[in-house]
C-alpha cells in the first residue's frame, strides 16, 4: 500500500533498502551518512544490522552477505571509501550474487570532514556503475532499482548522495515492501582472486562496460529535456538546482546513473554551441565531457571558474553560471557574535587536554598528535594542544615517525572508536619498533562525534593494548576529572619518561550519552 512520508534524503534510502528486500546493513558511522543505518537499526530490528570496526570491515561482512545471497547494503562518508578501497575494488572483480549496494555521502564544502573528495572517481577505478539521485523521491526509487541492477549486472553499485540530500527532508511517496531472497551460499572459483582466476575475472568486468553504458543511456533517471540554444548537464542535486533557476532558453541532460551516457552528451553537445556541466563534488562529469567531445568545444563548470572550485552548489551559485540574478529571500545574517565549535561542558576530553597541556609545557620540544573525533576539537583555545590532525588513526603513527626523527616526548591522543578503527596496527608498529611514544586512548565508551553510536573496543582496551605486546606496567587507567588531576599528570609525566611505548586510558563516559542514559 503506498503512503506518502515527509523523510531525510538518508531516512528515504533507508526505507527503499528495506523495502528491496535487505538483509543485512553493515556500517561505520560518519557524517552524513549517519542516519541511513540508524533508521534501518530503529525501523526493522529483523534486519541484520551492525555498527562496524571500520569501513573496510563493513564492506567485506556486506560482501559476505552477497556472496550467500542476501542483499546487502554499506553505508560511510566520503573518506570511509579509502578506508575500504581494498574490498571495494576487488568486489568488482569477484562480483556479487546478491545485490550489493555501497552507500558514500559525499561532503562538499567539508562541514565535518578533512578533505571535498568526490566517490564518482572510485567508481570509475573500480569499474562500477553509480546511482545519484537528485532528490529524496529519486532515492528512494532509486535504491530499490539499485539492489535489482547490481543482481543483474552482477556487480557492486555505488550509491552517491550529497550533505544536502542527505539531510534535507522532502514528500516521498513510497511503495511496497518486497521480500528478503533466498539464501544461497552456493560457489564458484570466480571468489577465490588467486592471479590466474583473477585475471580471467578482470576480463568479464570489463567486458561488461558496454552494458554498463547500455543502461546508462536508456534508464529514465538520465533524461534530456528542453530545447534551448544552450546546453546544461545536470548531476544528482544540481539538477534540482538548475530547474529552480528557472531558465527557458536551455536544454538539460538530467544524470542520475554513471558511466556517463556518451550518445546523450554528443546528442545534447549536437543541439547546443556550448555545454556547463553543474555537479556538487569535483569535476568527474566535466573532465569526461571535454575527453568525449574534444578540445575544440566549449565546455564550462568548475575547471574554467563558471561555477566554484570548492565547496558545495547552491541556487545562487549556479543561478549565477546560468546568468540568472540571485534573488535571496532572506539577507545574510549581521552582526552576529561567532560560535566555534567546543568541547561540551564536562566532557572529560577537557580533563585530559588540561592534564596534557600542563605537562608538555614541562617539556620544551613536546609535541601532541591528534585524531578524528570530538577531541579534535583540542586543536582550538583555549586548549590550543594539537601539533597535527590528519586522518583515522594517524596520531600514533605519526606521533612514532617523529620520535623516530628525534622529537622527544611524542604524544599521540586517540579516542576509543578511532583507535579500533585505525589505531592499533599503528600500536603494534610502535611495540615491535620500541618507539619512545606516550599514547592516551581517551575512552568516552561511545563513538561521540557521530551521535553516539556503540564503540567496537569498549571493555576492552586494556587486554587490546597487552595483545598488542605493551608492557603492562605501563598501561595506565585514569578517571579524567579536575579532583584527579594530581594523579593524571603525575602518570602522564612517569609515562613520558619511560623508554618504550606506554599507554594511558581515561575513561568517562561521554556527557550527552550519560544524559540520555539517566533518562
Amino acid at each position: 500500500m503506498s503512503e506518502k512520508r515527509l523523510l531525510l534524503g538518508d531516512e528515504a534510502i533507508a526505507l527503499g533498502a528495506l523495502h528491496a528486500g535487505l538483509s543485512g546493513v553493515y556500517a561505520y558511522p560518519g557524517t552524513p551518512s549517519t542516519e541511513v543505518t540508524e533508521f534501518i537499526q530503529a525501523n526493522a530490528p529483523e534486519v541484520r544490522s551492525r555498527w562496524c570496526t571500520n569501513e573496510k570491515t563493513a564492506m567485506e561482512a556486506a560482501l559476505g552477505m552477497s556472496y550467500a545471497g542476501k542483499r546487502a547494503l554499506v553505508c560511510m562518508k566520503h573518506v570511509g571509501m579509502n578506508v575500504c578501497a581494498d574490498a571495494f575494488v576487488n568486489s568488482a572483480v569477484t562480483g556479487v550474487k546478491g545485490g550489493l549496494v555501497v552507500l558514500a555521502a559525499d561532503d562538499p564544502s567539508m562541514h565535518s570532514s578533512q578533505n571535498e573528495q568526490d566517490s564518482r572517481f572510485y567508481a570509475q577505478f573500480a569499474m562500477v556503475p553509480v546511482f545519484e539521485p537528485s532528490d529524496q523521491q529519486e532515492a528512494y526509487d532509486m535504491i530499490r532499482e539499485a539492489f535489482v541492477f547490481s543482481e543483474e549486472l552482477g556487480l557492486p553499485v555505488l550509491f552517491r548522495v550529497v550533505t544536502r540530500l542527505a539531510h534535507s527532508r522532502a514528500a516521498v511517496l513510497t511503495g511496497e515492501a518486497g521480500g528478503q531472497n533466498a539464501l544461497d551460499p552456493s560457489s564458484d572459483r570466480g571468489w577465490v582472486l588467486l592471479p590466474a582466476i583473477a585475471r580471467r575475472q578482470y576480463l568479464k568486468l570489463i567486458d561488461k562496460q558496454p552494458r554498463l553504458l547500455e543502461a546508462s543511456e536508456r534508464t529514465p533517471h538520465n533524461s534530456l529535456e528542453g530545447t534551448g540554444p544552450r546546453g546544461v548537464i545536470a548531476c544528482g542535486i544540481g539538477y534540482n538546482y538548475v530547474k529552480e533557476a528557472g531558465i527557458q532558453d536551455v536544454t538539460v541532460l538530467k544524470v542520475s546513473q554513471y558511466p556517463l551516457p556518451e550518445a546523450q552528451v554528443k546528442a545534447l553537445a549536437a543541439r547546443c554551441s556550448s555545454i556547463l556541466v553543474v555537479e556538487d563534488g569535483q569535476p568527474v562529469v566535466e573532465q569526461g565531457v571535454k575527453a568525449l567531445l574534444g578540445a575544440g568545444y566549449p565546455v564550462e563548470g568548475r575547471l574554467t571558474g563558471r561555477l566554484p572550485r570548492t565547496g558545495e552548489l547552491t541556487p545562487d551559485n549556479v543561478a549565477s553560471a546560468l546568468g540568472v540574478p540571485a534573488s535571496r529571500a532572506f539577507g545574510s545574517a549581521q552582526n552576529l557574535a561567532p560560535r566555534p565549535p567546543q568541547l561540551c561542558p564536562g566532557c572529560g576530553h577537557r580533563d585530559v587536554y588540561a592534564a596534557l597541556n600542563q605537562v608538555a609545557a614541562e617539556y620544551p620540544g613536546a609535541r601532541i598528535f591528534g585524531d578524528i573525533g570530538c577531541y579534535t576539537l583540542g586543536a582550538l583555545p583555549p586548549f590550543s594542544a594539537l601539533a597535527s590532525c590528519v586522518d583515522m588513526g594517524a596520531s600514533i603513527t605519526m606521533a612514532k615517525g617523529a620520535a623516530d626523527a628525534g622529537v622527544f616526548p611524542a604524544i599521540a591522543i586517540i579516542g576509543d572508536s578511532t583507535f579500533t578503527h585505525s589505531g592499533m596496527t599503528g600500536l603494534l608498529d610502535a611495540v615491535n619498533d620500541h618507539s619512545r611514544i606516550t599514547v592516551v586512548i581517551s575512552d568516552n565508551l561511545t563513538t561521540a562525534m557521530t551521535g553516539g553510536q556503540d564503540s567496537a573496543g569498549t571493555s576492552k582496551f586494556e587486554a587490546i593494548c597487552l595483545g598488542l605486546g605493551v608492557e603492562p606496567e605501563h598501561v595506565r587507567v585514569v578517571v579524567p576529572l579536575p579532583a584527579n588531576m594530581p594523579e593524571i599528570t603525575r602518570i602522564i609525566r612517569e609515562e613520558i619518561e619511560y623508554d618504550g611505548v606506554s599507554v594511558i586510558i581515561p575513561r568517562r563516559e561521554c556527557m550527552q550519552t550519560l544524559r540520555r542514559h539517566k533518562k
